[in-house]
């Protein structure tokens, strides 16, 4: 189990809760290592040979159990106080069994799963083994001459007793050991690894929040594109029927009150498309089942808009080619804004006399084309909103959109978007 990859990360110090259960715990073991050496003494059995003073084994117990109260606090430090004690101890021939024993898998536990300088814990870990291993081999050596087959005298298997004794403890030790770093270290890889799932959570929450951000920004954006075909569009056309009226006022009172109403009508209609616009940005969830511009104006509509194009004055002309089919309400949408931001061009800045609308269904493609006689020139805001805006529409539904000066004169914006199968079909 490699750690390399990771050894820039400290697992975070305990927490009061945990020192805590720490003290808790060992105090427990404390006492019941005790009440073990009690129970010890009661059977006489002792198996390491004669032991030191009461006083000595208390102590000895103590010291392989206690340390235990800050395991988490000082892994390094307890491991290493516990297994000096546990080996003294037996060298001194306290009868140190089972919890003395736990105290011990417990401390190399402990090390591999908080220690913080990940290869201190590593070497520390192994040297304690090793020293362990080697107190076993010259424990058995110093009991060598007090080991004999006569002890076993119901040895019954196919191995020499000497011999089973010998493997059985080396076996019974190396899983201690083993499972005591092993498990330490995969406590230090499970928390590791929440750490990552709870940075990668983190970061995934701050990725929805840059997306919801962006989101909204590219609403925003959208929204204003909207704005920009709606009302630049309506305001444009006031402000020639405006200017118109003022050059016929004195004249012909009936075509100045003909501008002053298409004015009135085309105000009332900016007004009300900016309200409902501006409603989708105050409360979007309100608004979205209403109906917005977007919603309501399709293709079918454009000859409102050559009509408003004429009353400024244009020669405006309108013609359709081709057999009219449904279309998708995108598609229609569409095709009604690529017609009124070029319209709105036309009337706010090529100072055109004619204009020139055609839409033709061919056989697999929708195609609009706007033309004007003016100057000729890209408009100030060309590269703005107002073409930007067309160019994505199309582009949103795999189509292409070509807009530039006419030769001689004029400027001319011609759109084609690929009709649906069905649609193209009934068009062919």
């Amino acid at each position: 189990m490699s750690t390399a990859p990771t050894t820039a990360w400290r697992r975070p110090a305990p927490s009061a809760a945990q020192i805590r259960a720490d003290l808790w715990v060992g105090l427990a073991v404390t006492v019941l290592a005790l009440f073990e050496l009690t129970l010890a003494h009661s059977t006489g059995a002792f198996l390491l040979g004669p032991p030191p003073s009461a006083a000595e084994q208390v102590w000895w117990t103590v010291a392989v159990t206690a340390p235990l109260a800050v395991r988490r606090r000082w892994p390094a430090a307890v491991a290493v106080v516990i297994s000096i004690a546990f080996v003294t101890g037996q060298a001194r021939a306290v009868p140190l069994a089972q919890l003395p024993s736990g105290a011990l898998f417990a401390a190399l536990f402990t090390l591999g799963a908080w220690g913080a300088d990940r290869r201190l814990a590593g070497r520390l870990r192994a040297g304690i083994i090793v020293a362990m291993f080697g107190w076993l081999a010259l424990s058995l050596a110093l009991r060598a001459d007090q080991i004999s087959a006569a002890s076993f005298t119901d040895a019954a298997g196919p191995v020499p007793p000497v011999l089973a004794a010998v493997v059985n403890g080396v076996f019974y030790n190396v899983l201690f050991f083993g499972f005591a770093y092993y498990s330490g270290q995969t406590s230090w890889v499970a928390a590791r690894r929440r750490h990552e799932l709870r940075e990668q959570a983190e970061q995934l929450r701050r990725s929805q929040v840059e997306a919801r951000e962006r989101a909204v920004m590219g609403e925003r954006v959208r929204i204003a594109r909207e704005l920009h075909d709606v009302i630049a569009h309506h305001v444009s056309v006031m402000g020639v029927q405006a200017a118109a009226c003022r050059r016929v006022f004195d004249r012909d009172r009936d075509k100045a009150r003909t501008a002053l109403a298409a004015i009135e009508e085309t105000a009332r209609t900016s007004v009300d498309e900016l309200r409902r616009m501006l409603g989708v940005l105050r409360d979007p969830d309100a608004a979205a089942g209403a109906a917005t511009p977007e919603d309501t104006a399709g293709i079918d509509q454009v000859s409102a808009l050559v009509d408003r194009a004429r009353d400024t004055g244009l020669r405006a002309d309108l013609g359709v080619y081709g057999e009219p089919v449904p279309l998708p309400r995108s598609v229609s949408q569409a095709a009604y804004r690529i017609v009124q931001e070029a319209v709105t061009n036309v009337v706010k800045h090529a100072h055109a006399t004619t204009l020139d609308v055609r839409i033709r269904y061919l056989a697999r493609q929708l195609e609009i084309d706007v033309s004007d006689d003016g100057h000729g020139g890209v408009p100030a805001a060309g590269d703005g909103l107002g073409l930007i805006g067309m160019r994505e529409r199309v582009a949103a539904h795999g189509g292409e959109v070509e807009a530039g000066p006419r030769p001689g004169s004029g400027f001319r914006v011609r759109a084609r978007m690929p009709l649906p199968v069905e649609a193209a079909g009934r068009a062919a």
